[in-house]
């Protein structure tokens, strides 16, 4: 028997599941700060990966994590990602598609 018979399930006006949980509130959401001078700002999922072949994922079990070990994963995880976006926009430019793709740097 599964647990999930018992659970509400959230609907939109048209009856469709709604895919994502609301967005946190500014104190709701978890404040992580690497080499002490960004600051990025995360829901219950954590952040975005993009994969070597461009797709974006999410870390599992990033709510399991330690605070270290978050702040240890996310300085490694900013640097991965902008080399692979980079990757990915050579990869662009040299099958002549014009579109940029983009990181925000915004917390």
């Amino acid at each position: 028997m599964s647990g999930l018979e018992n659970e509400e399930v959230k609907t939109t006006q048209t009856g469709a599941p709604l895919a994502l949980p609301p967005p946190p509130s500014d104190e709701e959401a978890e404040k992580i700060t690497i080499n002490g001078n960004q600051t990025f700002k995360f829901d219950k999922l954590g952040p975005v990966v993009v994969n070597s072949d461009g797709t974006l994922s999410r870390i599992a079990n990033w709510e399991n994590m330690a605070p270290i070990e978050k702040e240890r994963t996310l300085r490694i995880l900013v640097a991965r990602n902008q080399v692979r976006i980079a990757n990915q926009e050579k990869q662009q430019s040299a099958s002549g598609d014009q579109e940029k793709l983009s990181i925000s740097q915004n917390a």
